[in-house]
């Protein structure tokens, strides 16, 4: 099946906007950034695969229209300062509202290092403190003791940097339909809510292990520590400081906020039931912004690390904010040891998603939001056309342009592309590259490459539960119902806490 496109009728230009710095903007382009803008959009991808060949080539426009992204919002930073931000495409398919710069999108994961602002500045107060057990202060709630925290406890610093050992990697959020769960339901994982209790499952500050259970911790902490509704005291503690005002935690979202947001979009182009999920777990999930509010956020950050802003955190707080704990994980954001001065944290909700980059050195950054869950795929492409043209020297992961190379060329040519990037030392390749083509094929109905795509990563990489229930979902797609058993029950054995795959066996007993 061919996947369907989506004809975008409005202008490429929604609405933009230009100013000087994110306090002082200014309704004015010079024209450098007319250039620079000109030159992005028209060749937003740039890619070569072949010395023999022609580069991958291709505008903005096009590029959404392959992935099937309705709205897009960017805002760029050059030299700590906003330099130029605009809208692209519509909000939904229906209305064809034009997206601008105060569009409200979900930020899904980027809620985080926001979230971890307001914890840190709970810090610098001494109401809270980085390394002494949680327990110690929250108070509506408890982590559970068990045999992993009898010597080291779950703390504030190993919360924001997924070092915590906990369960709960990310939430689904609900429909707006569906009944909403307290913040205790959410972490004893009682009904109604639909992800499983948040527990140490391992030594805490043993390793990294990304948890968005850690951070619904952290969300309570600063409730029973502030008494405060938590949309509230992230409204006083950082937004309004930082002059957020298109930005709030609220959950559901009030109707006046609601009329100026966009629509959540699945891969297949669908829009999400309700047009978006609500998100209970809001430090993790629940922030609602705009490209040019979180690219204020970013150069808050970068320039309290000089000294040089503190609206918020100090400048020996923002440094501990930017420092590793273990990997590159910091406090809140996530760090690039090839690239100094880089911080980072990309988001995903249900519909939406978005990636934030920032460097603290060079002042250069963007932030980037679609209502599509193909949003990151075109906003790797869009960050990279955005580097090379403002000059900057980041470096890039390769595998994140398989779901391209497929889209554009097909999914040889994709293939092709993974194994020479297997070969080539200088790039990383885990599961998720393969993984990652292999959803772009499932969801764009060619069920039989997806099926070949999983199963290669099954070869590669034959321990790892994940890539069993992969190609289990794929198996389910294509009817053949025995073999999607077979590789559930295998990701189970590799890991008995698999609850999708539990949940899909379920359902497959059930149907037969």
């Amino acid at each position: 099946m061919l996947f369907p496109k989506v004809e975008i009728s409005v202008p490429l230009l929604s609405a933009a906007l230009f100013c000087l710095a994110p306090s002082s903007l200014a309704q004015t382009i010079s024209a450098n950034q007319e250039e620079h803008i000109r030159k992005i959009e028209a060749t937003a991808v740039n890619l070569s695969l072949d010395p023999n060949e022609a580069p991958l080539q291709m505008k903005l426009d096009k590029l959404m229209e392959l992935f099937n992204v309705t709205g897009l919002s960017i805002a760029v930073i050059d030299d700590y300062k906003i330099a130029w931000a605009k809208g692209y495409g519509v909000t939904d398919m229906v209305s064809n509202k034009p997206v601008t710069t105060k569009t409200l999108f979900q930020a899904g994961s980027i809620s985080k290092p926001v979230a971890a602002t307001g914890a840190l500045h709970l810090v610098e107060q001494g109401k809270l403190s980085l390394d002494e057990d949680v327990n110690q202060e929250l108070k509506t709630w408890k982590v559970p003791e068990n045999e992993f925290t009898k010597t080291e406890k779950v703390t504030l610093r190993r919360l924001m940097s997924h070092t915590a050992g906990l369960t709960v990697h990310g939430f689904p959020g609900y429909d707006v339909d569906a009944p909403l769960p307290t913040l205790v339901q959410i972490l004893n994982g009682e009904k109604p809510a639909n992800t499983e209790p948040i527990r140490v499952e391992s030594v805490p500050g043993a390793k990294e292990n990304y948890s968005g259970g850690g951070i619904t911790i952290e969300q309570q902490l600063m409730i029973d520590v502030t008494g405060k509704p938590f949309p509230e005291f992230m409204r006083e503690s950082v937004l309004e400081k930082i002059g957020m005002k298109d930005s709030s935690y609220q959950q559901p979202l009030p109707a006046n906020w609601a009329s100026r947001a966009a629509t959540g979009t699945f891969m297949d182009g669908k829009p999400v039931h309700g047009r978006w999920h609500v998100y209970p777990e809001m430090a993790a999930a629940g922030l609602w912004t705009t490209p040019t509010d979180l690219a204020m956020f970013a150069i808050e950050i970068a320039l309290s690390k000089q000294g040089k802003a503190n609206h918020a955190l100090s400048k020996k707080m923002t440094n501990e904010m930017l420092t590793p704990v273990l990997g590159e994980a910091g406090l809140g954001f996530f760090l690039e040891k090839k690239n100094p001065g880089q911080f980072d944290h990309n988001g995903a909700d249900e519909g939406f998603q978005a990636i934030l980059t920032m460097n603290t050195e060079t002042g250069k950054g963007v932030v980037i939001m679609a209502n599509s869950d193909f949003g990151i795929a075109i906003g790797d492409a869009l960050v990279r056309s955005i580097a090379n043209e403002y000059g900057w020297s980041t470096r890039f992961e390769e595998g994140y342009w398989l779901p391209l190379i497929y889209k554009a060329r097909g999914t040889q040519a994709a293939l092709q592309r993974y194994v020479e990037l297997k070969k080539n030392p200088n790039f990383k390749v885990d599961e998720s590259t393969l993984n990652n083509l292999g959803y772009t094929l499932l969801y764009s109905g060619e069920t039989q490459d997806a099926i070949t795509v999983f199963k290669r990563n099954v070869q590669e990489y034959p321990e790892s539960s994940n890539v069993y229930d992969s190609l289990g979902e794929s198996y389910m797609k294509a009817g053949q119902k025995e073999l999607a058993i077979a590789n559930y029950e295998k990701s189970l054995q590799l890991d008995p806490k698999n609850q999708n795959a539990l949940e899909m066996l379920r359902k497959i007993k059930q149907s037969n």
